[in-house]
């Protein structure tokens, strides 16, 4: 009986000594590897922003993307209620952090959380885009809102009249390949290019309508065939991120000329 008890005990000291073994060369590598994980997470970042304002075509190294992003982007961060420019320090700012945490966010009522996000962020950055001779190209904002499946991560830039689309790019996101998925497809992305987002009154006008029924040259987009609630989704980003508890503040002032006084 000893010999069998003795035996059982070898045995669990040595998977525990394994298992702990094993977390302590995980966990190692995991703080290791943790400032590669955020210098990618931040490259990614910036070749979409910079994709987004069609400054970036085609393939480019790392290097490429730092240099460009550096040369010609300025992030700042705002405040959402008011629509002004802070001086928070970008690189101090963990903008998805600030989604969780109850100083920096707002938990929504089900009337408000059209896009599903649960928390309305204070602050969040805008990115200003140049050209080479250094005059204001366009605006990038970040959006974000749920689908069918994933919150869904975009890049809208947007000329400096705070309305015209220059572009549009998903980058993150979990919805269905080949039908929701295809919200990543340049072609339908393409869709974006040119529209408005206000009518002449200042509402929210942009709108994605059922495939194949787009007939507004200015305003609507043509939906994902076999995929309603994820082009419902995108959808509802816009009416979120648009309107008074998104960026609907900042581009009031950007139609007033904000921009032209710094």
């Amino acid at each position: 009986m000893s010999s069998k008890n003795d035996t059982i005990s070898k045995t669990l000291i040595v998977v525990i000594s394994l298992c702990l073994v094993c977390a302590f060369v995980v966990s190692t590598a995991a703080v290791q590897l943790r400032p590669l994980q955020q210098a990618n997470m931040l490259l990614d970042a910036q070749t979409n922003i910079l994709r987004s304002a069609r400054v970036l075509d085609g393939a480019a190294s790392a290097a490429q993307v730092r240099e460009l992003f550096d040369k010609r982007v300025e992030e700042r961060i705002i405040n959402l209620s008011t629509g002004e420019f802070t001086d928070k320090d970008p690189m101090q700012f963990d903008y998805r952090a600030s989604w969780r945490d109850p100083e920096l966010s707002t938990q929504l009522s089900k009337q408000q959380d059209v896009a599903s996000i649960r928390r309305a962020p204070h602050y969040a950055p805008v990115y200003l885009v140049r050209d080479e001779a250094g005059e204001l190209k366009s605006i990038v904002l970040p959006i974000h809102g749920y689908g069918l499946w994933s919150t869904m991560h975009a890049f809208i830039a947007l000329e400096t009249d705070g309305n015209t689309i220059i572009g549009m790019n998903y980058y993150e996101q979990g919805e269905t390949p080949g039908l929701g998925g295809e919200i990543e497809n340049p072609r339908w992305i393409g869709q974006f290019e040119g529209k408005k987002l206000f009518d002449d009154q200042g509402n929210l006008a942009l709108s994605v309508v059922r495939p194949g029924n787009a007939s507004d040259p200015n305003h609507e987009i043509d939906g994902l065939s076999g995929a309603t609630l994820t082009a419902n989704g995108v959808q509802n980003t816009f009416t979120f991120w648009m309107g008074d508890k998104g960026f609907g503040p900042f581009l009031s002032k950007v139609h007033q000329g904000a921009l032209n006084n710094g």
